[in-house]
């Protein structure tokens, strides 16, 4: 019952503040992903996305959160979440590039991720992307009042499961605002129907991180970088999402690039 009553509800002037934060780190993922291309380093986008946070007056969420020594996540191939930007990763024809980024505009939060395909990737690669980014959509369509936590996380498993996907389940999606990582706990997995009951005003970060192969990953020796465990590839979407009593608002809107979706949620 406590760790129900300590999810916030966000109210009139918090929410407007969430959905610009939500716009702006849209508008600077969207900006990575256009400079995602062969032969340029994962440090170089992420050395752009501080230049871009400067540009429109926020800051990274992530950088020296727990020690994470980098502006963003961006994550390659077999990399699950939390890469950390380097010289000597160089994006290559073919790879995924999972590009993750949270700022702090305005004292609040915007976090959202996508993954990219860099030229011809194998068509059971792009399988994965789509799978994962309609997981999303399909979890994110459960963000109303009166619906259950669990109805929410239990879609994602359902979606992939099936499509001979499975979720990682170490790392989780969460409740955002004032801080990068509130209540609840948000994973990719669950028992239909499991509380607590969501309520207009909670803001949620849904993020399904689905990988080709097992479930199982490892921690490199970054102490950051998460990698599946047998070195297929993942696949990792994110928005955040505002809970209403009607359609779910999504604060990171922006156009599906593996799937076609019925424009079923509403635009900030």
């Amino acid at each position: 019952m406590g760790r129900r009553n300590r999810i916030p509800i966000k109210t009139g002037s918090e929410i407007d503040a969430m959905r610009i934060a939500g716009g702006t780190a849209r508008d600077i993922l969207l900006t990575l992903c256009d400079m995602v291309k062969p032969g340029v380093s994962t440090l170089q986008l992420d050395t752009a996305a501080g230049e871009l946070m400067a540009e429109r007056d926020c800051v990274s969420a992530f950088l020296g959160y727990r020690g994470f020594p980098a502006q963003t996540c961006i994550s390659v191939n077999e990399e699950v979440v939390h890469g950390i930007g380097r010289s000597d990763k160089i994006i290559q024809n073919g790879d995924v590039v999972s590009i993750d980024v949270g700022v702090f505009k305005n004292g609040w939060v915007g976090d959202n991720a996508t993954t990219v395909a860099v030229g011809m990737i194998a068509p059971e690669t792009r399988d994965l992307l789509a799978a994962t980014e309609m997981s999303l959509h399909i979890a994110l369509d459960h963000a109303r009042e009166g619906e259950m936590l669990g109805t929410l996380c239990n879609a994602v498993e359902a979606h992939v499961k099936p499509l001979g996907y499975t979720v990682v389940r170490q790392f989780v999606g969460h409740g955002v605002g004032r801080e990068l990582h509130e209540e609840p706990q948000v994973p990719n997995f669950g028992r239909k129907g499991a509380r607590p009951r969501l309520k207009a005003g909670m803001i949620l970060a849904v993020e399904p991180m689905v990988n080709m192969g097992t479930p199982r990953v490892k921690i490199l020796g970054d102490d950051w970088t998460v990698v599946t465990h047998d070195g297929q590839p993942s696949a990792h979407f994110e928005h955040t999402v505002l809970v209403t009593k009607g359609e779910p608002e999504i604060l990171t809107w922006r156009e599906p690039k593996f799937i076609d979706l019925p424009q079923k949620v509403t635009m900030p």
